[in-house]
């Protein structure tokens, strides 16, 4: 029998927790940070360049495939996996979010979605039941159930209004996904920034029963004291023995303020794209290399950093190479930010284990808080 996907919890450290997701195509370190695959790629990137930097866990964009090249086409070409030359394990999303803040004329109904392509304009239908079709042609080893994420602010009424769909849908994604051996279903917890909705979406979600669970509907334009103030509460009302995934989360100081809070797993297109116009993350703050400061600076990014951008070139050259637009300055920038996020999960895996979190935590601020945050 294929081997099913489980989770151990190997230790915790006030709510900070560390552990391993076990899946036939590997191992997931917990706390794992997902770098972001939007159309079968992590943009700038090779896929064993990614995997280089210590990822065990990639993402992949429903909404994205379905439209291009579609999910019928991969699955012909053997499936996500082959078709990106990335043989551990994907997580995909369900494609609600980016319905929601992609797409155009989008028709919301209890049925489902329709909605009108960012790229051409061509009309889509997108249900709890079609969310699960595509995510299975993709050959995604999680799977995540069908929401509907509302953007912030918005009444509570409209925050539970939605919430409750969603749980609705979210029972109709786990009978469309049915029983696959080898492949997770996490479910998605709603309710905005009002933990009385909060709490009734946790509850739902944990008598229909997932392999894992998701805290949605953050990172939406709430603010950061108002997302910890959610996750202050959210995780614990989730089952501790399955992973807690907070969606599209982020920059450094959220993802350790994550963890610290109880959640296992995170993704945000973050290291990429700020690679990409010149934003560099390092652990004495944020360096924009575009900035004139660094034309004759013979230093590395960050002295105490072995990814290539940081051990080969020098800050001056990768100014030149972003000033001159070369493809070069975007690979370099995005390695180096991939690098250094997977090296905070690292850090924060091997401080939970020893119990240590919180001068880790200490250290991690005050590392960032001596550096510049320049303009950009």
């Amino acid at each position: 029998m294929t081997q099913r996907i489980s989770f151990d919890l190997n230790a915790t450290d006030a709510k900070a927790r560390t552990g391993v997701i076990h899946t036939p195509r590997g191992a997931i370190r917990t706390p794992a940070f997902m770098p972001v695959g939007t159309a079968a790629t992590v943009k700038a990137m090779l896929p064993e360049s990614v995997a280089a930097t210590g990822a065990d866990i990639l993402l992949g964009n429903t909404y994205h495939l379905m439209l291009r090249p579609t999910a019928e086409r991969i699955d012909r070409l053997g499936g996500l996996h082959r078709f990106m030359n990335w043989d551990k394990p994907i997580l995909t999303d369900s494609g609600g979010f980016q319905v929601m803040s992609l797409s155009d004329l989008r028709k919301l109904t209890e049925e489902g979605v329709t909605f009108k392509s960012h790229i051409d304009g061509s009309k889509h239908f997108l249900s709890p039941e079609r969310s699960m079709e595509i995510q299975k042609l993709l050959g995604s080893d999680i799977v995540m159930c069908f929401d509907e994420c509302p953007a912030l602010p918005a009444s509570d009424a409209d925050v539970a209004k939605s919430m409750r769909m969603s749980m609705r849908w979210a029972a109709r994604s786990k009978a469309a996904f049915g029983d696959r051996p080898g492949h997770a279903l996490f479910g998605i917890q709603q309710g905005g920034v009002t933990q009385d909705l909060r709490a009734e979406s946790a509850e739902a979600l944990r008598d229909i029963g997932f392999d894992g669970y998701a805290v949605g509907g953050l990172a939406v334009g709430e603010g950061q004291e108002a997302m910890f103030g959610v996750l202050d509460y959210a995780p614990d009302m989730l089952p501790e023995d399955k992973p807690r995934y907070l969606m599209g989360v982020g920059k450094p100081d959220d993802i350790v303020g994550a963890v610290k809070r109880g959640i296992d797993m995170m993704d945000c297109v973050l290291p990429s794209r700020s690679g990409r116009t010149g934003q560099v993350f390092t652990r004495n703050g944020v360096v924009n290399i575009k900035n004139a400061r660094h034309a004759d600076d013979p230093r590395p990014l960050d002295e105490a950093c072995s990814c290539p951008a940081c051990s080969q070139y020098s800050r001056a050259y990768l100014h030149h190479v972003f000033r001159a637009q070369e493809m070069i300055s975007g690979m370099l920038l995005t390695w180096h930010n991939l690098h250094y996020f997977q090296e905070i999960m690292d850090g924060m895996r091997n401080a939970i284990t020893a119990g240590t979190f919180a001068s880790w935590e200490a250290d991690f601020h005050a590392g960032r808080a001596q550096g510049d945050i320049e303009p950009l």
